[in-house]
């Protein structure tokens, strides 16, 4: 192991191979440039812990600030790449410890040619002239919804100012459609992060009783992750009792849960870059009551339906009005919705939505919500959510039941067996 990493890296051959599948689909003549994120500011002095931009981590492995990557791409998708690296320096020595040193960057990443970022300019220079196109990341993800600039936005920006002769183009749709298929190395990785979802949260279960803090359990799940060799959770933890459990991104955590209360716990655990991403809904006292379960099981038989039609070959779009067909079965015999509104919408029984208004899948990789296209056609490789939600808000009583899985040629494989799914199994384990 890498003595800097707290997790067992990926092979720096698995990098190389994503640098060459990119420059197989870019011209003769391309450039390309891909920075790390920025470490961003609270306020005072302070700083949010950095999250390394997917994107260059998916290239390069390499998980450190003020990183750039420039590939020079030649004839027959061949590339000559450079890594530039932050430079330790006393200050940073005492402070926060040395920075990656270019032999190690070369171990973990593949790429001999490293250097520090002050050369930055100066390679700006020599490499953008004689391009034909300069290939840079922009971020558009069709979730995307805030107004802070990333380093790679504010970088592309001043290339643009400094050379406005030169054609700009984006490597989004390219590395999307490559990160939808996750090669055996991911594979390692996300199983891993999946074990330590489900593992941390099997773990604490027995735990949970009335009068908790939803607060606690995030502390107990934390602990349960760390101790794992998480580095952290892989978004904010949904740790939601009672009515809150029909609030879809509830993330305070402030609550006590009470004596009949249903916890919903949207969790996950980060490791080597890779996110895992789970949903359990559980009752506070360890048993469900005849409307709990009622609402939980028809949510699960919706969970499972959509694993047994999650396919190669299928659309997404496709995928996502089936299951809403099947949801409207199921709200329908909760009494929820009635048969004849159903009916009224044909083949696409939109009317779900005032009790399941989200989506049943999105892509599972080096973000939680990864990057692909819009409208995916699923394919043997692919790894996916399945987390159908029933949200009766007028009864507090909200359910959503999420795991992970590989998609294979004939099944899908969930990548999260060891966190109970089943009424009898999550009583059985709280008791």
């Amino acid at each position: 192991m890498i003595h800097t990493l707290r997790y067992q890296p990926i092979p720096a051959s698995f990098y190389q191979g994503t640098r060459d599948r990119l420059c197989a689909q870019l011209p003769a003549g391309s450039l390309v440039i891909v920075h790390a994120n920025d470490i961003y500011p609270t306020n005072a002095d302070g700083t949010h812990a950095h999250h390394q931009n997917a994107n260059l981590f998916y290239l390069t492995g390499i998980d450190q600030e003020e990183t750039v990557l420039l590939m020079e791409v030649g004839e027959n998708g061949q590339h000559a790449d450079t890594l530039l690296l932050r430079e330790t320096n006393e200050r940073i020595v005492i402070w926060e410890g040395a920075r990656l040193t270019k032999e190690v960057a070369t171990q973990i990443s593949g790429i001999a040619d490293v250097r520090w970022t002050d050369e930055y300019n100066a390679l700006l220079a020599e490499l953008v002239p004689a391009a034909k196109e300069l290939w840079v990341e922009t971020d558009n993800h069709q979730r995307r919804n805030t107004y802070v600039q990333t380093r790679n936005e504010r970088l592309n920006a001043a290339l643009k100012a400094a050379y406005p002769d030169v054609t700009m183009k984006s490597i989004y749709p390219i590395i999307s459609d490559l990160r939808l298929v996750k090669q055996p190395e991911e594979m390692v990785q996300l199983r891993e992060a999946c074990r330590i979802t489900g593992a941390g949260f099997s773990e604490i279960l027995p735990t949970i009783k009335p009068g908790m803090g939803e607060w606690e359990m995030e502390a107990e799940l934390s602990r349960a992750y760390l101790r794992r060799r998480a580095r952290k959770f892989s978004f904010l933890p949904i740790i939601a009792s009672g009515a809150d459990t029909c609030v879809l991104h509830y993330i305070s955590n402030h609550k006590e849960c009470r004596d009949g209360d249903l916890i919903l716990f949207d969790i996950g655990a980060e490791y080597g870059g890779y996110a895992g991403d789970m949903t359990r809904t559980v009752p506070a006292n360890g048993k469900f009551t005849p409307r709990q379960k009622a609402v939980y099981e028809a949510c699960l038989a919706v969970h499972k339906y959509a694993a047994s039609i999650m396919r190669p070959g299928l659309g997404k779009a496709e995928y996502e009005r089936l299951v809403r067909v099947e949801m409207a079965k199921q709200l329908v015999g909760l009494g929820l919705l009635t048969q004849e509104q159903v009916d009224a919408e044909g083949a696409n029984p939109l009317c779900v939505r005032k009790y399941y208004m989200h989506g049943t899948s999105h892509s599972l990789g080096l973000d939680v919500h990864d990057v692909g296209p819009d409208n995916p056609v699923f394919a043997v490789g692919q790894v996916w959510t399945i987390e159908p939600g029933i949200y009766i808000a007028e009864e507090g009583i909200g359910v959503r039941i999420e795991t992970d899985v590989l998609i294979h040629e004939d099944r899908v494989e969930d990548l999260i067996p060891n966190a109970p799914l089943e009424v009898a199994d999550i009583e059985a384990m709280m008791k």
